[in-house]
């Protein structure tokens, strides 16, 4: 991907319950992650966000998760490699077999909240997670957190014969060694429009962030992600689109 991508969890309501602003977000952003219904989402909501995808031409990708819909996906699981491959590779199957029915292709794959963050700590899970991908399409992209030293998920997705996109966060604090300070933690998520805009474009620009133990921090990253779930975070998304056009556009 030449230029950074803006990439937004999407199609996560479920049934009459609502959960983000996915008609707001979507013209603004270029890879939409979808839910594939084990943390959230139903099959009219899958189609309905594929259709809102390909009418602002956005890429599609699957977001699959632990199968937790009562937590969100946010809680670990005990689940063996084996189950954590085939839990994969059963959600890319039915967000592909409603891609097909609009004539889309699933672009690549992300996974959601503790399987995400899981699949970063721990190189079982990972490798579970990237044989998924290469049973159902071996060209499928994985997109996984940049940190600081992205040596290792890079030799594993060498070894495995499968592409990481790294992705990093706008409106999230880092710890020093890359990683996302938790939610329970003060101040882990940044809510002033300004800060978020600012941190955007360091990251576009290869230039070093604030960790929270006080240290600089480099990411290199393919996409960034962001979030659009009030008219905050939708008015945040808006500034950094037109942030990052106008970098791309003294580039050139």
């Amino acid at each position: 991907m030449p230029k950074l991508q803006l990439n937004a969890d999407m199609g996560e309501s479920f049934g009459p319950w609502t959960m983000g602003m996915d008609h707001e977000v979507m013209p603004h952003i270029d890879l939409a992650n979808v839910a594939c219904g084990f943390h959230a989402s139903d099959p009219d909501v899958i189609r309905m966000t594929l259709r809102l995808a390909r009418k602002h031409g956005v890429r599609v990708g699957a977001h699959p998760a632990y199968p937790d819909l009562v937590g969100f996906g946010r809680r670990s699981m005990a689940c063996s490699a084996e189950e954590i491959e085939n839990l994969v590779l059963y959600q890319l199957g039915a967000l592909a077999g409603l891609c097909r029915a609009e004539g889309i292709e699933v672009g690549y794959v992300k996974p959601h909240g503790a399987l995400y963050n899981d699949m970063a700590r721990d190189p079982e899970i990972m490798s579970a997670v990237m044989r998924a991908i290469l049973a159902f399409d071996p060209a499928l992209p994985l997109m996984t957190m940049a940190t600081r030293d992205t040596s290792p998920p890079s030799d594993m997705a060498q070894r495995h014969g499968v592409t990481l996109w790294f992705e990093a966060f706008a409106d999230r604090a880092y710890d020093g060694e890359g990683r996302l300070v938790s939610r329970r933690e003060p101040r882990a998520v940044h809510h002033d429009p300004q800060v978020i805009v600012d941190q955007a474009l360091r990251i576009a620009r290869g230039q070093p962030l604030s960790a929270s133990d006080g240290s600089e921090l480099v990411l290199m990253a393919d996409t960034l992600c962001v979030h659009g779930d009030n008219p905050e975070s939708i008015a945040a998304v808006k500034s950094i689109r037109q942030a990052l056009e106008a970098l791309d556009e003294s580039a050139s």
